[in-house]
């Protein structure tokens, strides 16, 4: 079985499950099962909120953990046996692909035989291998009827990062990959924020996806107008910032993905000047690409 992973900052992302990077320690059994995963005499409850920052998502437990659950969640959607053998697919932006790879195939691959239990029922996973590949590139190769055109740009807009590359000929340029802490976390902060100075209201991070997304809301209607104004101004800038990386938005396609290409396809409009926007708003095109490459490189006997 080859299971995608997109570990992003702000969700964990598979084929079809996305939850929050949040993680909780409890000693002792939870008030709930639900979310919880035990392993190694601990519980953890995953998808509670996000997780402070670390840059560096070898440096604790915690996205092995997130992993575990991905994997046990994923799974039962599949409806697979609970005992399997897998191929884990996974992903690390352009910029420092070269640098952290073989550090992050460790991490994930440090068992090879995992036993754990998630919502009270018991996995036995075998880790076959770890597969690794750019992250916004291997969810635009899902896409080959966009691929037609000589140059595109790419922006992965994440939670803590926008990862940007221009394709030319299907082919990344790397001379042009940036990897810009440009974020939605950034997005969601400064709207926090402002609201705050202006309203003197605390509002949650789902109260503000809520108004973003266009669904209903209690929230008073000039909170609404902030959330939204900060919205178009953190789209502003983050078209500003893509140009003076030198990726002409004007002269050429510009794909958008990640979990802020939903933002954009409400906010991009004519007045934006973009040549061409396309705007992929499904969250799990990375995982859904990482595990396309692995059924290909099976294919043709390459190995990552």
């Amino acid at each position: 079985m080859v299971i995608g992973i997109d570990h992003g900052y702000y969700a964990i992302k598979t084929k079809q499950v996305c939850f929050p990077t949040g993680i909780i320690r409890y000693e002792y059994e939870p008030y709930t099962m639900q979310n919880v995963l035990q392993y190694q005499g601990e519980y953890y409850v995953c998808g509670t909120g996000r997780q402070t920052l670390v840059k560096d998502k070898t440096a604790n437990d915690n996205y092995y953990l997130l992993t575990l659950a991905a994997l046990a969640q994923e799974i039962r959607k599949r409806k697979g046996e609970r005992t399997a053998k897998v191929v884990l697919a996974a992903g690390l932006p352009l910029t420092g692909f070269g640098r952290e790879k073989q550090k992050f195939k460790e991490y994930l691959f440090q068992k090879q035989l995992i036993r754990f239990l998630y919502e009270g029922e018991r996995y036995e996973i075998q880790i076959e291998d770890v597969k690794l590949f750019p992250q916004g590139y291997a969810a635009v190769l899902t896409q080959t009827e966009l691929l037609d055109e000589p140059s595109v740009i790419v922006a992965d807009i994440g939670g803590w990062t926008v990862d940007l590359m221009r394709l030319d000929n299907r082919l990344p340029n790397a001379a042009t990959c940036r990897s810009l802490e440009w974020g939605m976390i950034r997005c969601i902060d400064e709207i926090s924020e402002q609201v705050r100075r202006v309203l003197g209201l605390s509002l949650t991070t789902a109260q503000i996806e809520c108004v973003l997304r266009g669904d209903a809301s209690s929230l008073p209607d000039e909170a609404k107008g902030i959330i939204h104004a900060q919205a178009d101004l953190y789209v502003q800038n983050l078209l500003s910032t893509i140009t003076e990386c030198g990726l002409d938005t004007r002269a050429m396609p510009t794909i958008f993905i990640g979990g802020g290409a939903a933002l954009m396809k409400r906010r991009v409009s004519a007045t934006n000047g973009l040549c061409r926007p396309v705007i992929l708003d499904d969250v799990s095109l990375n995982a859904k690409g990482y595990e396309r490459l692995v059924r290909q490189m099976s294919g043709s006997g390459a190995h990552a």
